[in-house]
């Protein structure tokens, strides 16, 4: 594979070149990413915003996500860090299983309605329909305190929001310019990762209000719950502005009604598999996002149990959820760095060439420093995962939107989105068998840092053959 590299001239960014991987020039491309990045996203964000659709869509996606960071802290409160409970990898990946994996049934379907109905009509509707589970799972915590009912509640809205996520990937190139898309892929997800953080900062502070300052009966992970479902309002508030027919899709006149689609779901999904099959850039990038998605989950799960079991006092819940909090509000710096990083180091090396760099760097800081397993260690790590993160998605969300025909695209992102799931919760169901009670396990580390490594290998060897594309330029 060869990769593309601007040679750099007077105004720090110029014209493309095309490097070799193995040699010299591909190190020196990677260092010489800095000098361009901040220029290139400060100017492409500039023109972004200056397009009043871009700017609908984005309000949208940043006001739905500040609400899941509010929404997560009160959760990961009730269900990990209580008092009364004292998780192990096991039940980790049980709540992740019960959260994640029902979307996995769902996207077939979701899909159907991505490809057919206004994209607009359903992020407006899914977007009032999740403030319902939210709001009775609040109810639920107040008055029954059923945890079976509560799994319920919670379970339909994260069902919801990951087919809002998909229609919100599947809507963006209505909105930029597919030479925008790198750019417009760092800005939306990772901003949109950004207002996750400042919601999660949000509902760690206020879960430290003294309980005499909070109105009579009112359970601090209850109001938590509460805003989340104002914040899901104002978001369909938002969607509402955008026209009905503006985010596609782009319409088949040969495509059945939804009725009949529903019933042949299992064909149309095979449909789309025969088109990810069509298009090889897309399909290994699939491949790549659920390698990494799998070593991702892995050391997820690994770092909540380290602090909640073995950085504190497994009894000491509130300093367990605020160490978990600055890990990742770290790790949400990587992603910011990400977005920062990523349009001027894929316009030098192509998006291949710096998802090979992201693997790489995951798997060097995997081992060192994580494998000190101090806090300060920890924190390094999840910045380096985190930009390694977010860096491979920004790159696999573009080669995919640019390799699939609109016609196709919702059902090849709900399919994106439940390899995304599947995943990450089988990494969890294979902590539970492999990580000990405090996550700290020499093994697994070297496991997590070799497969990084491997993936990197395979995706080398398997687009190294590939033409350099303009397409995503």
């Amino acid at each position: 594979m060869t990769v593309r590299r601007n040679a750099t001239g007077r105004g720090g960014c110029s014209a493309n070149q095309l490097v070799d991987p193995a040699s010299e020039g591909f190190l020196v491309s990677v260092s010489q990413t800095a000098d361009c990045a901040v220029m290139t996203f400060v100017r492409g964000l500039v023109t972004l915003l200056a397009n009043r659709r871009f700017r609908q869509l984005f309000a949208v996606r940043v006001t739905g996500q500040s609400a899941d960071g509010i929404f997560q802290v009160g959760l990961a409160s009730y269900l990990l860090f209580s008092p009364e409970r004292q998780p192990d990898a096991a039940s980790i990946a049980a709540v992740l299983a019960t959260l994640l994996l029902p979307f996995s049934v769902l996207g077939p379907f979701t899909g159907v309605f991505l490809d057919r109905w206004s994209r607009r009509q359903v992020l407006l509707i899914a977007n009032l329909v999740r403030v319902v589970p939210v709001t009775a799972a609040a109810g639920l915590i107040t008055w029954i305190e059923e945890e079976a009912l509560v799994f319920a509640a919670v379970l339909v809205a994260f069902s919801i929001n990951r087919f809002l996520l998909a229609g919100l990937s599947a809507a963006l190139p209505h909105v930029v310019e597919t030479r925008q898309l790198v750019l417009a892929n760092s800005i939306v997800p990772t901003s949109g990762t950004l207002a996750f953080m400042i919601g999660l900062g949000v509902g760690s502070s206020l879960r430290l209000v003294p309980p005499e300052l909070l109105p009579s009966d009112l359970n601090a992970n209850v109001g938590l719950l509460l805003m989340a479902a104002a914040g899901y309002g104002l978001a369909a508030v938002l969607t509402w502005r955008i026209p009905r027919h503006l985010l596609g899709p782009d319409l088949d006149p040969a495509r059945p009604a939804v009725a009949e689609a529903l019933s042949r779901v299992g064909r149309g999904l095979m449909a789309g598999l025969q088109h990810l099959r069509e298009r090889p850039v897309a399909a290994k990038a699939l491949g790549v996002i659920a390698a990494h998605r799998f070593f991702y989950g892995l050391s997820t799960v690994a770092t909540i149990l380290l602090y909640r079991n073995y950085f504190n006092d497994p009894d000491d819940v509130e300093a367990g959820l605020a160490g978990l909090s600055v890990a990742v509000l770290v790790s949400g710096a990587g992603f910011l760095f990400a977005a920062v990083v990523t349009p001027a180091a894929t316009d030098r090396l192509s998006p291949p060439g710096w998802i090979l760099v992201l693997l790489s760097l995951a798997a060097v800081f995997e081992v060192f420093p994580g494998a000190l397993y101090t806090e300060p260690s920890l924190l390094v790590a999840a910045f380096v995962l985190g930009l390694s993160s977010q860096g491979v998605k920004i790159c696999v969300d573009t080669l995919v939107q640019t390799s699939v025909e609109d016609a196709f695209r919702g059902r090849v992102f709900s399919v994106y989105d439940v390899v995304f799931n599947v995943v990450f919760v089988a990494a969890a169901a294979v902590g539970a068998l492999a990580l000990p009670a405090d996550g700290k396990s020499y093994a697994v580390l070297a496991a997590i840092a070799l497969g990084y490594a491997a993936t990197a290998f395979l995706y080398f060897l398997a687009t190294r053959a590939d033409p350099p594309s303009e397409a995503y330029g």
